[in-house]
């Protein structure tokens, strides 16, 4: 059979290296392939060369007769009008009115909107974002194409929507190139794997899991085999220095064979650099983070949420789950105290300093360059205890000085991530909120953060519909369910597990309770009296003004001076410092018994 697509020779370049340097490769019908590489590698030009929205600057794209390719973009095109079933109906094939065939293709539009669970009758503009985007894939298949080219299609999708694609693509008998940085969509879907590394396009012919392995093998292969070009430069250049010793020996092939290994090197194009991340913690928050007591909330007539209690502590890192437009955000928001809850309360602990992560890029101004939104205003940022110039340290987000100074309107969807990211780690915090920040980052981007997030001694909560970034981060979960939210030690699977044994189990309460609440159910004893009622009450701000102190003679016991006084002033401070401590845990277990009877 002969090939569905063949790429020959093909090339492609903007401004710097080359997107695309002299590329072959073919696609076999059916095949699924997961195309990867770094943020503003060319993926998505890639696609579009495919599709023939874009013409290269040499090669070709050759489809066998007769095919037909469709892609879904990464974003949804603004000002899209209409029902579902128009958008999805402006997908067919176009054919002259014709009476006889009107009936197949209103057929067709029923089919798929059926087959993807989509009412035809609900307006576009008024659909999340996650329905949006089935909405236009529905119309991507209406042409019933032989290559379907999908960009980031998880993109603001919930986890219920990326199970539901991922089952659906998984019987999809066409062949299928998607980009994205879900990692267990790409276990789960590709067959074989593209990778653009500087301009080159490799063909690893494997599943994503031994990729991964053989990737590993080649950079270091590489990375010897680069080692010894160098050093080969160095000795020659070493001997072309000598000047009059290399004119007397008159050895002109040498000489050009020197020239030829500085060519070499100009042209190759070093690996790019990962983007090196750190977390800047603030001063220690307090032991206690938040305390949320039975806390509501509700828009009109939708409760989002009732009766919810938890407690976070310093170090805790917590994932938020649920589906689109459940309430996730508002839930960070009211934890956060920027808004306040409808129903119950709120407290939050000492010394909290916030760097939050907006899913939405609100945070930055399309119209000023990069320096200028993470300098805002400074041409230095202090990091690490130390001030750097704001282009220096834009460079470990992979950002040149020339691509520092573009607006943030031209820049992909991954770079205005990693400028957010740049922000975020320029300020100090002992408290790190991120609103779906795995959106359009590299898969190594993605892995640094991870490692990130895990090391940072402060605390973290999280809102993501990536699975695995959930299971490699966080410590519990709070999910939104048809109960009601409810809390769960571990991440995504951890949840999936404890729920489906809650499911099967025929008496719930029998089962020891996976959550990690506050009010510990197992242990319920007797009602709290009055008194005891007051002194609950009083507890927080108790162990609030404890914090507040211990903190002081940290703060008084860093500097120099405080050890220029006698021993015994010093010992005595020691001495205070550790009552305080220990008076600031016993009210904090008082507290967690107390909470824990009252249930």
């Amino acid at each position: 059979m002969p090939p569905l697509v063949t790429l020959e020779n093909l090339s492609l370049r903007f401004r710097g290296p080359p997107l695309l340097d002299g590329i072959f490769s073919r696609i076999e019908p059916g095949q699924r392939i997961g195309l990867l590489g770094r943020n503003g590698a060319g993926k998505s030009s890639l696609l579009r060369l495919l599709a023939g929205e874009l013409e290269a600057d040499a090669g070709q794209v050759m489809l066998a007769p007769g095919t037909r390719v469709a892609r879904l973009p990464q974003e949804v095109p603004a000002g899209l009008q209409g029902t579902v079933r128009q958008i999805v109906a402006a997908g067919l094939p176009p054919h002259p009115p014709d009476p006889e065939t009107a009936w197949l293709q209103e057929h067709r539009v029923a089919q798929i909107l059926s087959r993807m669970e989509l009412d035809g009758q609900l307006p576009f503009p008024q659909l999340s974002s996650g329905m949006k985007r089935r909405v236009l894939l529905a119309r991507t298949l209406a042409g019933e194409p032989d290559l379907l080219l999908l960009d980031e299609p998880t993109n603001h999708l919930d986890i219920a929507a990326i199970d539901w694609l991922e089952q659906f693509l998984s019987s999809w008998p066409a062949a299928l190139i998607f980009v994205t940085h879900d990692r267990r969509f790409l276990r789960r879907l590709a067959q074989r794997i593209w990778e653009l590394d500087r301009g080159q396009l490799y063909d690893w012919s494997c599943d994503y899991t031994t990729f991964l392995q053989r990737k590993e093998a080649v950079l270091a292969a590489e990375e010897k085999q680069q080692a010894l070009f160098d050093k080969r430069l160095a000795e020659e250049e070493v001997w072309i220095r000598q000047g009059v010793k290399a004119r007397r020996t008159r050895n002109e092939g040498r000489v050009r064979a020197l020239q030829e290994l500085r060519r070499q090197r100009q042209q190759r194009q070093e690996r790019w650099g990962n983007v090196r991340l750190q977390l800047q913690q603030e001063q220690r928050s307090g032991q206690l983070v938040i305390q949320a007591r039975e806390i509501g909330f509700s828009f009109g007539n939708q409760c989002l949420f009732q009766n919810f209690s938890t407690t976070v502590l310093r170090g805790d890192k917590i994932g938020i789950i649920g589906p689109n437009g459940v309430g996730k955000t508002t839930l960070l928001r009211v934890l956060l105290g920027e808004l306040a809850p409808q129903h119950g309360r709120v407290r939050w602990g000492t010394n909290l300093e916030i760097a939050y992560f907006d899913q939405l890029r609100a945070q930055l101004d399309e119209q000023q360059t990069v320096q200028e939104n993470v300098g805002e205003g400074s041409d230095s940022v202090r990091v690490g205890g130390r001030t750097r110039h704001v282009l220096g340290y834009l460079q470990d987000f992979l950002f040149t000085p020339e691509r520092a100074r573009t607006p943030v309107r031209f820049l992909s969807g991954g770079e205005r991530n990693r400028v957010l990211l740049a922000r975020l780690f320029a300020r100090p915090a002992n408290i790190v909120v991120l609103d779906e920040p795995t959106n359009d980052l590299d898969t190594e981007t993605l892995e640094l953060l991870e490692e990130v997030l895990v090391e940072f001694p402060g605390t973290v909560l999280l809102v993501s519909h990536d699975r695995e970034f959930l299971n490699q981060v966080v410590t519990s979960s709070i999910v939104f369910e048809p109960e009601g939210l409810k809390e769960y030690v571990g991440g995504y699977d951890d949840w999936v597990r404890q729920r489906a044994a809650t499911a099967a189990s025929s008496a719930p309460t029998s089962a020891p309770s996976a959550a990690k609440s506050p009010a510990r159910p197992g242990q319920q004893t007797a009602r709290l009296s009055y008194r005891e009622q007051q002194e609950l009450a009083s507890l927080p701000e108790q162990i609030e003004a404890l914090e507040a102190r211990i903190a002081e003679f940290h703060e008084a016991m860093s500097q120099a001076e405080f050890y220029k006084r006698p021993g015994e002033q010093i010992a005595a401070d020691a001495a205070v410092l550790s009552d305080l401590e220990t008076r600031r845990d016993a009210a904090f277990a008082r507290w967690e018994e107390l909470e824990a009877r009252e249930g």
